[in-house]
């Protein structure tokens, strides 16, 4: 082999190694930026904020994706002058009031509830919860937790996340039965199964009862050669959240489906319910999403559709799942209800 020959790999580690310190040094200083705005829009305390600062600074990757490789297909002033052009402000007084925070929406039942008796509700976007930012991807479901209860909220029950993608929150449904005496992959297997057989009857997305391309965040692509993950090969090619207006749910919830996907919390026991109350939290599902929906469809993602065993762990296992395209939105418990 020629000495050039030999060089050009030495060569192509030595730019990934720079690339990567170029990429690390800037997402140090968007989630900086982000915690910053975070703060701001959400009327964080300072001890809030320096929660949140600290799990982020545990974490080599958490944020908006890797900033070297990360190619957008929209900017976040994009999304606010699109915004603007269509006369479209976020935030509901009502819902402020209801759920005591900016842009979250009560979880209920339209049939049978006002909004007013909702007993919990759930952030309108994907983490951060502020419209036109990109959603913070490469988080550990454990870290998720975390954050949500940094913030003062929790993480969502499978259940709710469903509810707030139908159109109405239903009583849980899980099968806990099915999964006594048995291996948690065993466990949720069964229970997604006769979860998915009943709900499959009413299948229906966000914004409406058949699949439509182009309305929600789903025309990204993914990074060259990017395969099976990895920080420096998977860019977050994500949209801004709340770029896609008509993807929104009938209970006011968007981004239900494609950009980021979402941890929630599937309990195995009630016990595990976090709607309940329960700290110990049980398995991870992951929500939402696909990113390149319009090109390729890669798994079913209507609302009550609960996933196979993906990258399986308990929610608060420190090493569960993350990825380039994996995020979060919390949900909260309403006081007195």
């Amino acid at each position: 082999m020629s000495p050039r020959r030999q060089l050009l790999p030495t060569i192509g580690a030595a730019l990934l190694v720079a690339a990567s310190a170029v990429g690390a040094a800037t997402l140090m200083q968007n989630n900086e930026r982000l915690l910053r705005e975070l703060q701001r829009v959400h009327a964080l305390s300072d001890a809030q904020l320096e929660a949140i600062r600290a799990i982020f600074s545990r974490s080599a990757v958490i944020g908006q994706g890797n900033p070297a490789i990360a190619r957008h297909p929209q900017s976040d002033e994009q999304c606010r002058a699109s915004l603007a052009q269509r006369a479209i402000v976020y935030g509901d007084p009502d819902f402020e009031r209801i759920c005591g925070g900016r842009f979250m929406a009560p979880l209920y039942d339209p049939r049978s509830q006002r909004p007013e008796q909702a007993k919990a509700c759930i952030d309108q976007f994907e983490f951060p919860d502020i419209p036109c930012e990109y959603p913070v991807v490469w988080v550990k479901a454990r870290e998720a937790a975390q954050i949500c209860a940094a913030m003062g909220k929790r993480l969502c029950d499978a259940h709710e996340w469903e509810g707030a993608c139908a159109g109405r929150l239903e009583p849980p449904d899980y099968r806990f039965d099915l999964a006594r005496g048995v291996a948690p992959n065993t466990a949720v297997e069964r229970m997604r199964s006769a979860h998915n057989r009943v709900r499959e009857a009413d299948k229906r997305w966000s914004y409406g009862p058949t699949y439509v391309a182009g309305i929600c965040a789903t025309g990204s692509q993914k990074t060259p050669g990017c395969v099976g993950g990895g920080w420096n090969a998977c860019g977050s090619n994500t949209y801004p959240t709340g770029s896609f207006p008509d993807c929104r749910s009938p209970l006011g919830v968007y981004d239900l489906h494609g950009n980021a996907a979402e941890h929630m919390n599937l309990p195995l026991a009630g016990s595990q319910m976090a709607s309940l109350g329960s700290s110990e939290l049980g398995y991870t599902e992951m929500k939402g999403s696909w990113f390149i929906f319009d090109s390729y469809r890669a798994h079913e993602d209507w609302c009550r559709w609960r996933a196979p065993y993906w990258h399986g762990s308990r929610v608060m296992d420190a090493h569960s799942h993350a990825n380039y395209h994996l995020g979060f939105r919390c949900c909260r418990t309403l006081d007195g209800q």
